[in-house]
């Protein structure tokens, strides 16, 4: 176990150092000048070299990516270009909304969405199993933005149970926090039931279909048990995987159900920055988003050989 650990973590090591190449290469090609934004078109020659030599954007480029990434290993993000603020802080202050909604949300989603697959499985091809995946079929096929529109317009402006503007940090009023990140958790709660009900099926099935599983119910186990102790932990590590990369995908990717509920998350920043331009922000955030999935994929790496001990010894 603890050799399968150090592989997976020495593994990580290439795979950030390639994503912040390709995240500061990326922002190399973007057009645009960051000192004109800066100083605006009515600045000077001068001013403009100036401030490009202070940036270090005179320098070659490999020279540009060692400066920027020791600042990065020492928590220097740089400087918003629109408001000046630390770019760090600003990122960890988005997050940790976005993480608590992303969170919830996928935990909610398991807990609904594994029985449901495991049940579909046991009762394959019956009318409980069509229902099943009926349901998560429709689940899936609903766009996010359009689910978190229907049910602010229902439960937000007809039945007026929850409040649709006026976020608040949960420090600040947590009775209101609570009540204004309800109807995005269960918009993304909704929409990913339907993906790991199905995978969860189709685990269960491939796992059912297994010796151990017709030894065990040969020796008279309950159904139940049959089911829980021997078919769960096996069907339930290729959705870990699942739910990993959905995770990694969340945390970085629902600026659309941000928008639609006026979140101030990690996505709502970099869609706002990619707007004004602010290449700091873009490039913290972007980075960051990738070193998180990078970082997820990790823990369920590490998580895996507790579902499939063979993993380990592999």
């Amino acid at each position: 176990m603890l050799g399968y650990a150090l592989r997976r973590l020495a593994g990580t090591i290439p795979t950030l150092v390639i994503v912040s190449v390709t995240v500061f290469v990326l922002m190399r090609l973007v057009p645009g000048d960051p000192a004109i934004l800066m100083l605006g078109d009515g600045a000077g020659a001068q001013q403009l070299a100036d401030l490009r030599r202070s940036m270090g954007l005179d320098r070659p480029v490999a020279v540009q990516y060692g400066l920027w990434a020791g600042e990065v290993l020492r928590g220097d993000l740089g400087r918003s270009l629109a408001t000046g603020a630390p770019v760090g802080p600003l990122i960890l202050e988005r997050f940790s909304v976005t993480a608590s909604i992303v969170l919830a949300a996928l935990a909610l989603a398991a807990l609904v969405a594994v029985p449901l697959g495991m049940i579909a499985a046991w009762r394959q091809d019956r009318w409980i199993d069509l229902g099943i995946v009926a349901v998560a079929t429709l689940l899936l096929s609903i766009p996010s933005f359009w689910l978190g529109l229907m049910l602010l317009l229902i439960f937000g402006v007809e039945l007026r149970w929850f409040p649709i503007v006026g976020f608040v940090p949960f420090a600040e009023d947590p009775r209101r926090a609570v009540m204004f990140v309800i109807l995005p958790i269960v918009t993304l709660m909704l929409v990913e039931i339907g993906t790991l009900t199905r995978m969860a099926r189709s685990a269960t099935i491939d796992v059912l279909r297994l010796d151990y599983i017709a030894h065990a119910r040969a020796k008279g186990l309950p159904e139940r048990t049959v089911l829980m102790r021997h078919a769960l932990p096996n069907a339930f590590a290729p959705t870990l995987t699942l739910m990993g990369i959905v995770l990694g995908g969340l945390l970085g990717g629902i600026a659309v159900t941000e928008t639609v509920f006026t979140l101030p998350g990690l996505g709502r920043l970099l869609v706002d920055a990619i707007f004004a331009r602010d290449y700091p922000v873009i490039q913290g955030a972007l980075l960051f988003i990738a070193v998180i999935y990078v970082l997820v994929n990790l823990v369920v790496d590490l998580l895996y050989p507790l579902f499939d001990p063979r993993v380990a010894v592999e």
